[in-house]
């Protein structure tokens, strides 16, 4: 198999040296793991699962350690420090990732973070970082069934729900009326299609179709119990007025949400109320 820059690799060791391990790159040559970068002892033939990229000097390297985004995704990542180059972000390895000014949405601010691509530079295959969404994104048509398993970035909330990356490769968006729990902007995440429109846009939901309302609700009432110190004045005979009020749901689901958290232990329905569980 191709070896790839900007990703994790399986390679094979080809040489054991004073100054690191040399790893067999295939087409790329030998690919140099630094001493301190070696997590135990190896030996020629051993397999080792690897980062690898290419240093600012140009060097082709490898490490054990697996970043928080690899080449071609999309990551909510810190800003390190500022230099003439641009920002320098925290994406897990000690080499930090660069993100020019020149990709950057306005002047980045040291100790925010951002959403970014990660891309290689055509020349020298260096990673860099950019801010700049759109361009990375693909607005053909998808090629998505309903129900199936997505990858999402949350990003920005809008006038209909929150806008999210979907499988690093296309916008998606969760509506205001599917969401029942509290996201968070950057968050990295499991969502599922509800269904793909005749303009290509995607409709998303954080939980499987089918059981999507009932667990989503019964999020929205752990997040109420823990806002209200752990007890709710609600059951059986509140009236579903008040649900709605309440929850926003009908009583009908209200109480099948109920059920399912009382089924996982993490309530107990009392006569006054339903409670946390201790």
């Amino acid at each position: 198999m191709p070896v790839h820059i900007g990703a994790m690799n399986t390679l094979t060791v080809a040489r054991v040296r004073d100054n690191g391990i040399y790893l067999d790159g295939g087409a790329l040559g030998e690919i140099l793991l630094p001493p301190r970068e070696v997590p135990h002892p190896l030996k020629a033939g051993d397999r080792l699962e690897v980062f690898v990229y290419v240093d600012s000097d140009g060097t082709l390297l490898a490490t054990p350690v697996r970043p928080l985004a690899q080449a071609g995704e999309f990551a909510y990542l810190k800003v390190l420090s500022l230099t003439r180059h641009g920002a320098f972000l925290d994406w897990g390895l000690k080499k930090n990732l660069l993100v020019p000014y020149g990709e950057q949405n306005g002047r980045m601010e040291e100790g925010r973070s951002y959403i970014v691509y990660l891309y290689l530079e055509p020349d020298t295959q260096r990673i860099a970082g950019s801010a700049k969404l759109d361009r990375f994104l693909d607005y053909e048509a998808p090629d998505y069934r309903t129900g199936q398993e997505v990858e999402l970035v949350m990003c920005e909330h809008t006038d209909i729900g929150y806008k999210a990356i979907v499988d690093h490769r296309h916008w998606g968006v969760i509506h205001d009326s599917d969401l029942f729990e509290t996201v968070r902007y950057g968050e990295r995440r499991k969502g599922y299609i509800k269904k793909v429109r005749e303009d290509g846009k995607i409709d998303l939901l954080l939980h499987p179709l089918g059981y999507a309302k009932i667990d989503g609700i019964a999020a929205g009432i752990l997040e109420k119990l823990r806002d209200s110190g752990g007890f709710l004045p609600v059951g059986d005979k509140t009236p579903p007025e008040t649900i709605q009020d309440l929850f926003g749901v009908s009583k009908k689901s209200f109480k099948q949400a109920l059920s399912a958290l009382y089924r996982e232990r993490l309530i107990t329905i009392e006569k006054e109320g339903v409670r946390l569980a201790p």
